[in-house]
């Protein structure tokens, strides 16, 4: 009867739903403490019947430089300065809706990709672009390579693995490969990964036809990368900051000021910096962030001050990542005012 929903149809879209959290779990792991998913025993209750509105969210200190999460559609081309990408979109696919900002572990939504109105094929599929700074993943991995096993190793056990991790070249550029598929769903996924910046960044294929993803692959042949792109490689350099991990250490340091807040909370805030030739801090990227959390920070930062890297001999820049807020400095109260007696 019209108008009715089939069980394998109610299925089916349970199982999508299941499958895209398995994926952002897998990928990004539990989290361990802090922020609204805490599991921290001793983690304050939060209050129960209240609508609770976050509020952090992603900014930066200038305008200028390239954030991850500043790509976009033009002409049919989904560009990202950032992670100098050009990816050309098969005729007849288009970005419909744009994605969420980064989340507090790193993880983007760069683009999502779907059949346009002209589309004519039998079978729709979809296209995501994403991204995972590996610097604040909550996942054991430090490549796009281990990353990419270790969402294999964390699928459900309805899911089935068609095609293992497997090494492949895209566009003179080294990708990591993973295909599986849902029974349930009837849907197949189709993964390539590859690492720019300290980012996995992936193109994620869907569709219950696997010739239409085969044909969306070989497309990819005409995008445009970066030469540091690699499966195990991507750590920046050239045009680009050197990103290294944890660069924000004591030995590191040579001046720092520690940011105070003027209101406690309980999210944490992954913060990118680059650091320019002397050691001073030319740009602040904020993931998640209330604004005066962003303040404070940005405020202490202009303070910091770090040992120049050398590579080769010469002063280059740094990118790095931070996490703010465990746990939060509270600035003193104000001073009573005086009572005449």
């Amino acid at each position: 009867m019209q108008g009715k929903i089939t069980r394998s149809a109610l299925w089916r879209f349970l199982a999508v739903l299941a499958i895209h959290g398995t994926l952002l779990g897998a990928a990004q792991g539990a989290p361990q403490s802090g922020g609204d998913y805490s599991t921290n025993p001793d983690a304050k209750k939060l209050p129960t019947e209240t609508i609770l509105v976050k509020g952090a969210w992603s900014s930066a200190s200038d305008a200028v430089t390239p954030l991850p999460e500043g790509g976009r559609v033009s002409r049919n081309v989904y560009n990202n300065a950032y992670f100098g990408l050009a990816y050309p979109l098969s005729p007849d696919w288009t970005e419909k809706y744009s994605g969420p900002p980064p989340s507090d572990s790193g993880y983007y939504v760069l683009a999502q990709i779907r059949p346009a109105d002209t589309f004519t094929g039998e079978t729709r599929g979809s296209i995501l672009i994403a991204a995972q700074d590996l610097f604040f993943t909550l996942a054991p991995a430090g490549s796009a390579f281990e990353l990419i096993n270790y969402t294999r190793d964390h699928l459900n056990a309805d899911y089935k693995v068609e095609r293992p991790p497997t090494p492949v070249t895209v566009a003179g550029r080294s990708f990591v490969r993973l295909d599986y598929f849902s029974p349930v769903a009837e849907l197949h996924w189709h993964v390539l990964a590859t690492q720019i910046r300290c980012h996995m960044v992936q193109f994620v294929f869907t569709s219950r036809d696997t010739k239409l993803i085969e044909n969306l692959i070989q497309d990819m042949s005409a995008i445009s990368l970066p030469p540091e792109a690699g499966a195990i490689a991507g750590t920046g350099g050239g045009d680009a900051p050197l990103c290294i991990k944890d660069y924000a250490r004591d030995e590191n340091i040579i001046e720092r000021n520690d940011p105070v807040f003027t209101e406690r909370r309980f999210n944490s805030v992954p913060v990118r910096i680059i650091i320019d030739k002397e050691g001073k801090v030319k740009h602040i990227h904020f993931l998640s962030a209330f604004p005066d959390q962003a303040k404070a920070i940005t405020d202490a930062l202009a303070e910091w001050r770090f040992r120049p890297y050398l590579r080769n001999g010469q002063a280059v820049e740094v990118e790095t990542g931070i996490i703010f807020g465990h746990p939060p400095r509270l600035a003193a109260p104000p001073p009573s005012p005086a009572v005449s007696e």
